[in-house]
């Protein structure tokens, strides 16, 4: 085979595997989130309550949270090809299995079976994140990384957007299989990509040596910090937002909806540049970019608390969706980059952990200070969180890239 050909098909392959990651990545995103928008008629068919109804979503992040670590460590040391198979599996069979529960009318078997997609949505996004940016040179990781990341707001627009259209159609269980459906695509891709090898698991497996230096790194804790921070920040704005909107402007429920969804589709673009802004305006430098993002989305989400036109709270949504999903489109290739390759996919799934929890927890404490005090202290509150990001990230390294 001529250079040229072998040129030509690792393009391709790096090509598969991108398509088939971020497909996989956003059929589970679009599975997570969708009984979201469709909660009331949940509700009505289940006779749940509003803290059950959201334990559907919400179980999903916290079973992130509890298995991340040891997925990375699984595919740090197993095939990645049969490891991201089986999540396929696991999700296609979540989908059929919450369908079913949901038919029956059988709420504790919903809840188990969208433990058992969040087990796969967490593999594919450990596993996408390590073999994308491994997949291209250093040079490029951060795009390639970021271009992925975007699969998440992408999933979560369509499951938001198309959940109802199908409720409507087919009845709400079925948005379950459907979404889970779209898995068998991407895997398609992934495999067919990696039939010679796969990028970023040629290195040996980590052994215990390599596994303290990497939860004993003082580096690795500061960029995790940084993502607890800025997904805190993340689903704080998309929870809460909605509910701002129609108390303190008197518009209806889908209106501020339809405002909020601004903040996913502004993440979609920060998400799939942020390598481009990286490398191009700031010479490759991550740890800048990490400031700049958190100093400015610190006035911007303070600034809700003051605002009183509706057109200048889009302006605000518009400014910290892009700051705060720059830093979660940056930081996956970002910690890449801080440690040895045996225990990148390791040092990825401790992030998603990390990262996830403040996804968890930053509602729940924003919900706790908006009943005891009202919006205002929470969007201060925010931008504590905002200046807390900002002096975390001064301490952060700035990673070699060789």
């Amino acid at each position: 085979m001529s250079t040229t050909d072998d040129t030509t098909g690792t393009r391709r392959e790096t090509l598969g595997i991108v398509v088939g990651f971020f497909l996989l990545s956003t059929a589970a995103a679009a599975y997570e989130i969708a009984p979201a928008s469709v909660f009331p008629a949940i509700q009505d068919s289940l006779g749940l309550s509003s803290s059950a109804a959201g334990w559907l979503v919400s179980v999903m992040y916290a079973t992130a949270v509890v298995t991340s670590v040891p997925i990375g460590v699984v595919l740090d040391r197993f095939s990645v090809r049969r490891v991201v198979g089986l999540a396929t599996v696991a999700l296609v069979v979540a989908g059929g299995w919450g369908w079913y529960a949901a038919t029956a009318g059988a709420y504790g078997w919903l809840l188990a079976s969208r433990v058992l997609g969040g087990l796969a949505y967490v593999t594919f996004w450990n596993a996408g994140a390590n073999v994308v940016g491994s997949a291209v040179p250093p040079k490029q990781r951060a795009t390639a990384v970021g271009v992925f990341t975007a699969s998440a707001p992408v999933g979560f627009a369509i499951g938001q957007f198309g959940s109802p259209l199908i409720a409507n159609a087919a009845g709400w269980p079925a948005i379950l299989p459907l979404y889970a459906g779209v898995a068998v695509v991407g895997v398609a891709f992934f495999a067919a990509a990696t039939r010679r090898r796969v990028p970023g698991v040629d290195a040996p497996s980590p052994d215990g040596a390599a596994l303290r230096e990497l939860f004993g790194s003082r580096a690795v804790w500061t960029v995790c910090g940084l993502c607890f921070l800025a997904y805190s920040l993340y689903l704080f704005v998309n929870t809460w937002l909605p509910s701002f909107l129609a108390s303190e402007f008197e518009i209806s429920l889908a209106a501020s909806g339809l405002l909020t969804a601004l903040f996913p589709a502004i993440g979609a673009v920060a998400r799939s540049t942020s390598g481009v802004i990286t490398d191009r305006a700031f010479g490759g430098r991550r740890r800048r970019v990490i400031v700049s993002s958190f100093a400015v989305a610190t006035p911007a989400v303070v600034a809700f608390a003051f605002v009183s036109r509706l057109g200048l709270v889009v302006g605000a949504v518009v400014v910290v969706g892009f700051a705060i999903q720059l830093v979660t489109g940056l930081i996956f290739s970002y910690i890449a980059e801080l440690v040895a390759p045996s225990v990148r996919a390791t040092a990825v799934s401790l992030l998603t952990s990390v990262g996830l929890l403040g996804a968890f927890a930053a509602p729940i404490a924003a919900g706790a200070i908006i009943d005891y005090a009202g919006y205002a202290p929470a969007f201060f509150a925010a931008g504590g969180v905002a200046v807390v990001g900002v002096l975390l990230a001064l301490r952060a390294p700035e990673p070699s890239r060789a």
